[in-house]
């Protein structure tokens, strides 16, 4: 695609989107292209599209870190992979009971979805027993929606985690299929795809988002979101890096927070009906621009994340209510 030049109405183009327009890839190249001062016109088009299908409703998701470093995987972003020096938590599975626990956590924290992630390439199938012990009990005692990132999935474990109620589970395609050998070379991208496929075969509800900063350029910035569209993600988590010290993507500084405002713009347009989250790197990356992001998106995480420290939940909170904004304490 070429460079894109063209001076949009930007709300007519939102009010068509909302009336079912599909955008094209040069729409959206120009939503990423357009001059930083106008960054206020693409939020408030997009905040017409987010306000049709969720109105001011906030999703709030809460991560476990179920079992932290010790993964196989060279993924070059990430401080829990085996060619991270990061001084990092390591430790084995957490208990039945502390997962459960994180549940109520999570309630406290006003979290609809609760994720349960845990390192590593894939998991055993007494792993995927210990979590299913988890999420029945979670799914006895509480009305959260429960998200499950485990690693890769074959359609057993995929089957026998829908059996037991997970509603949700979450797999990233990470970055653009032709910048994935320059971040990791231990699986391949449609490696990624295909766990996306095994979740959705077995009736779980897809989440597949990416992480924006690591070399991929504009247009493969877009052709990511049309991919997110094409796999029919529901929920589509926005990360921005955080380098951390010690990982191989360390000192790397590719956005702004004017760059991540339009991302999630752009994301909104193409994905209108899909839950657009603020990720890992939200209060990093967007800084004082944070409450902005929420007129594209719709949902964020609450507290800490894998390895990186979240803002106080209750700066989340009184965030939303500045804004005007509701939070959703039910996601399903």
């Amino acid at each position: 695609m070429e460079h894109v030049q063209m001076k949009t109405d930007w709300k007519q183009l939102a009010h068509e989107v909302v009336n079912g327009k599909e955008i094209t890839k040069e729409e959206a190249l120009a939503i990423l292209q357009v001059p930083d001062e106008e960054v206020l016109e693409i939020m408030n088009a997009a905040y017409i599209i987010r306000h049709h299908h969720y109105g001011k409703k906030v999703k709030l998701n809460m991560i476990i870190n179920t079992k932290s470093g010790l993964c196989p995987e060279d993924c070059g972003y990430c401080s829990q992979s085996i060619v991270s020096e990061a001084p990092i938590d390591k430790y084995a599975w957490l208990t039945k009971e502390k997962i459960v626990e994180g549940a109520q956590e999570a309630i406290r924290r006003k979290a609809g979805t609760y994720c349960i992630v845990a390192s590593g390439r894939r998991p055993t199938d007494r792993e995927v027993e210990h979590v299913i012990g988890a999420v029945k009990e979670i799914r006895e005692t509480t009305d959260l929606k429960i998200c499950c990132c485990l690693g890769f999935l074959n359609e057993d474990h995929a089957n026998r985690l829908a059996e037991a109620g997970v509603h949700r589970y979450n797999h990233n395609l990470n970055t653009h299929v032709n910048n994935y050998e320059s971040i990791c070379s231990t699986h391949t991208y449609d490696d990624r795809v295909d766990t996306v496929e095994k979740a959705k075969g077995a009736g779980i509800s897809p989440c597949s988002g990416a992480i924006f900063g690591m070399g991929e350029n504009e247009e493969q910035r877009v052709d990511i979101a049309f991919e997110l569209k094409r796999i029919n993600a529901d929920s589509i988590p926005c990360n921005f890096l955080v380098a951390v010290n010690g990982t191989p993507l360390e000192g790397r500084k590719d956005l702004t927070p004017v760059t991540c405002l339009k991302i999630l713009a752009m994301m909104r347009f193409v994905n209108p009906s899909k839950e657009i989250r603020i990720s890992g790197g939200r209060e990093i990356n967007l800084r004082f621009l944070q409450p902005l992001g929420l007129f594209a998106a719709n949902s964020i995480f609450v507290g800490d994340y894998l390895t990186t420290a979240g803002q106080e939940p209750t700066d989340d909170w009184n965030m939303i209510a500045d804004l005007g904004f509701e939070i959703e304490e039910c996601a399903l």
